[in-house]
Order: structure tokens, then C-alpha cells, then sequence
């Protein structure tokens, strides 16, 4: 855990001691560290089970998530829950969803953008928090990028060669990462689902052999 001498108020969040507390202090911290905060309706943290030993990591919040304050509720939500049930994974039971900033980043047209590095980094010691209290065996990265900021060494790469990799993290040696295609690539293009559905079978064979779920758990489907 690292805490910064100059803000107070980051330092209580990070000093929690469980989830519960960590979650309940950033919500009612208002958070204003970065610009971001601006144009949030609700800080989202999460959706999920922080009991989950898989931990999956998105870019940000959208327009659903930022209305609702949870995250990975509108049309990329639904997606990964039919992915994860297709192999027998409950998003809300099975894993814990957060994103690398924990408010929604807009263009100047009102519309999603990825948040810019200066944004990332400020909010990332959520996010690193996150890891160090839920401790996961397994992280799943959904896009460039959560694996571009989960991963600083990668500077130049192509989702098309690394979505269905598992990899280790510099900074999480001893948890399992696996990088995949976020459900918006899914659904700007149908035809990558035919290799979500391999990526999304290779992990459920490498969760059962970590013991992380059962072998007889879900049954083949579709999504």
C-alpha cells in the first residue's frame, strides 16, 4: 500500500482494512482528485462478490454505470455476463468487476473516451487497493486499455495477437492474467466472438485446473 503525505483524505480510503470499508470511504469521499469528477453522476467501484477469486479489470464506466453506480450494467455488462455464464461464471457472484478509473471519461460530444494517462494514474491506487484487499488468483484484463495500465512495460502491442493470453503482471507476480477483448469490441465487431468463445474455453480449462471452479460447472452455450 502506498500512501501519499499530501492527501489526507486518499490515505484514509487506502487505510481501510477490508473491502466493505474501502468501498464505503471512497463512495463517501466524493472523490475530486482528477477532472473526471466533474461529470459523474455516481462514483462507481464495482459489481460483483469482493469474496471472488477472480478479479476482472474494464477501462471505465459509461453512461448505465455512471447512472446506476455499478459497474459493467449496460450493453458491454450484458455481454460479459453471457460470456461468463457461457462457460459458468455468475458476474455477480463469481467475479468482482471494477475498471482502471472509477468515473465516467467524456469527449467534448458527450460521448465515452478512454481516460488519458494523467487520469488513470490519479485514480489507480483505487484500483491497486482493490488487488491488495480481494487478493485474487486470477485477473482478467477487458482491453488495451486495462492491459496497456495493468501492464506499463507494454508500450506498443495489437489486441489481435495478445486477447486469449495468459500473461504475468510486473507488479502481481503470483496472480494469474489473462488479456481479452472487452464485450464493446464484440459488439462494434460480431465477427471476434468466434474467438472469445476459444479465449473464454481456454480459461475455464486453466480455472479448473487452479482449482478456482469445477470442472462440471455451466455447460457449453453462446452469447
Amino acid at each position: 500500500m502506498t500512501f501519499d503525505l499530501f492527501d489526507a483524505t486518499l490515505n484514509r480510503i487506502l487505510a481501510a482494512g477490508d473491502y466493505a470499508g474501502f468501498k464505503k470511504a471512497l463512495i463517501d469521499s466524493n472523490c475530486d482528485r482528477c477532472g473526471l469528477h466533474k461529470g459523474r453522476t455516481n462514483l462507481v467501484v464495482d459489481r460483483g462478490s469482493p469474496a471472488s477469486r477472480i478479479l476482472v479489470i474494464g477501462e471505465g464506466p459509461g453512461a448505465q454505470e455512471d447512472a446506476q453506480g455499478r459497474a459493467f450494467v449496460g450493453r458491454s455488462g450484458q455481454l460479459l455476463d453471457k460470456i461468463m455464464a457461457a462457460i459458468g461464471l455468475d458476474s455477480e457472484k463469481d467475479l468482482l468487476i471494477a475498471n482502471v478509473v472509477k468515473c465516467r471519461p467524456l469527449d467534448s460530444e458527450g460521448q465515452n473516451r478512454a481516460p488519458t494517462p494523467a487520469e488513470a494514474q490519479t485514480c489507480f491506487p483505487y484500483l491497486r487497493r482493490q488487488i491488495e484487499l480481494i487478493a485474487p488468483k486470477v485477473i482478467l484484463l477487458l482491453g488495451a486499455t486495462a492491459f496497456r495500465y495493468m501492464d506499463p512495460n507494454r508500450k506498443d502491442f495489437s489486441m489481435g495477437k495478445e486477447a486469449g493470453k495468459f500473461i504475468t503482471l510486473p507488479d502481481y507476480p503470483g496472480i494469474e492474467a489473462m488479456v481479452l477483448y472487452h464485450p464493446a469490441a464484440l459488439l462494434r465487431n460480431p465477427n471476434l466472438k468466434a474467438d472469445m468463445w476459444e479465449h473464454v474455453k481456454a480459461l475455464k480449462k486453466r480455472l479448473v485446473e487452479m482449482d478456482v471452479m469445477k470442472p462440471a460447472a455451466g455447460k457449453a452455450g453462446n452469447f
